[in-house]
């Protein structure tokens, strides 16, 4: 069990109370989380945006109660399919989770591939007013219907030249959140990030992890997952999602895996067409992810040969906490 004593003080300031394991889909983060908070005294909190949706656990490879060992989970299945979560509601949740977590002297582990929202939390220093349903994102959609993007974007380049040279002229959902920002607050996006880069985060932390030393070894094991999926029903979750009045277009339906299996069910391609873009999708996804980590210098690497060796994983992790001062 872990206690405050585990925490040795180092320059002044507590060393780490929480610990990451991040990584690419399929690198076995859910497994490392589960063993470090059993050895740990520590209870997960899922940090992947598509796990936070009830009925979604095949397609999102949600960890059963088998895999979670008796390790409590926060933030799986807590939202309806219906629902769309933004980062900050659910970096308000999340944090909620964590300091529960900490009062009761435990560790808590953040677990997952979602790269901005696991950050959201370790930040801590909230968001730029503004959200999609507000009157303003309202009017900004009326002018997108009316008037196309061109408008928009000239506006942006105008207010906020460094965000409209970094977003993609096609990037309709960031292009709109930067001036719902701006005319909402007076205050660019570009402003408020550059402050909100300068403070230190709410949580120190310390991150672990995981990917594979070839590409084309992470590759296989993804095509192996989806296989896997599909064997387990992932047509048939789909299905039932669609039963119980979940919209099409909803957020949790354009998940990798949902919106494929979403066209076989609407009959506008066949079962093996889906299978092969699931796995070009997550093959995808996983690159996006190595690419948004590669830029975290404090991530401390475990690189997996032709298999996932968690033996060596948890010495390897071991030593690394150890040496910031978790025991």
């Amino acid at each position: 069990m872990m206690k405050d004593d585990h925490f040795k003080e180092s320059g002044g300031s507590m060393t780490p109370k929480i610990v990451c394991v991040v990584g690419p889909t399929a690198t076995g983060k859910t497994k490392l989380g589960v063993l470090l908070a059993k050895q740990y005294g520590g209870e997960v909190v899922s940090c992947d945006s598509m796990q936070i949706y009830r009925g979604m656990t095949i397609g999102t490879a949600a960890p059963t109660a088998e895999e979670m060992d008796g390790v409590p989970h926060h933030m799986i299945g807590v939202a309806e399919p219906e629902e769309k979560w933004s980062v900050a509601r659910f970096a308000a949740a999340a944090t909620a989770c964590v300091e529960d977590i900490l009062a009761r002297n435990r560790l808590p582990i953040l677990v997952g591939g979602t790269g901005l929202w696991l950050d959201a939390v370790l930040r801590g220093h909230g968001f730029a007013e503004g959200h999609a349903g507000g009157a303003v994102r309202a009017q900004l959609q009326k002018e997108l219907s009316e008037g196309g993007m061109e408008p928009l974007l000239e506006e942006l380049r105008r207010v906020d030249p460094a965000s409209a040279q970094r977003l993609h002229p096609a990037d309709e959902k960031r292009i709109l959140r930067a001036l719902e920002v701006w005319r909402g607050t007076g205050r660019t996006i570009t402003e408020h990030n550059d402050e909100t880069r300068r403070l230190p985060p709410r949580y120190q932390s310390v991150k672990i992890g995981l990917r594979f030393a070839d590409r084309e070894d992470m590759k296989q094991l993804i095509d192996l997952r989806v296989d896997e999926m599909v064997r387990q029903g992932l047509a048939e979750e789909v299905r039932a999602l669609l039963l119980r009045g979940v919209p099409p277009d909803s957020t949790a339906m354009q998940a990798i895996g949902y919106k494929e299996f979403l066209g076989v069910l609407e009959g506008k391609k066949t079962e093996e067409e889906a299978i092969a873009e699931v796995k070009l999708r997550s093959r995808q996804y996983a690159k996006r992810q190595l690419t948004w980590l590669r830029r975290d210098t404090d991530i401390h690497w475990i690189e997996w040969e032709k298999g996932r060796d968690f033996v060596r994983a948890m010495q390897i992790s071991t030593e690394i906490l150890s040496g910031k001062g978790l025991s």
